[in-house]
């Protein structure tokens, strides 16, 4: 299952207890996405890297933009507002301008917020 998959799992009921919470499954497709990014020994595995995490973050700014959010709007703007800088800043990672380190940072500390924590990673 893709990121994508992932993250849409999340907020379908699919007719199934889920076995995972919301937050877990997001948590984990952002993990998944994250570890891609990290690990790219290529630049052809990278823009697939980067393509999956393009469309997690595509699925997550719908989703606030979404007028059926139940998330705060001070929240919601911010989300909206990563999933910009995201979509923005791997295109100039695609032109070999900037690094990917600071989508894997921003992944990483929205994986730390689904996971309770709000510190720096030890």
């Amino acid at each position: 299952m893709n990121s994508l998959q992932m993250a849409r799992s999340a907020y379908s009921s699919g007719g199934q207890a889920p076995l995972r919470t919301n937050r877990g499954t997001e948590y984990a497709a952002f993990s998944q996405v994250t570890h891609r990014l990290k690990s790219c020994r290529t630049f052809p595995a990278l823009v697939e890297a980067l393509h999956e995490n393009r469309r997690l973050w595509t699925a997550l700014a719908a989703d606030v933009a979404d007028g059926d959010n139940d998330l705060p709007n001070d929240l919601r703007a911010r989300i909206f507002y990563l999933a910009k800088f995201t979509q923005h800043h791997s295109g100039q990672v695609l032109r070999r301008k900037v690094g990917v380190k600071p989508l894997i940072e921003i992944n990483m500390a929205v994986m730390r917020g689904l996971g309770g924590k709000t510190g720096a990673p030890k």
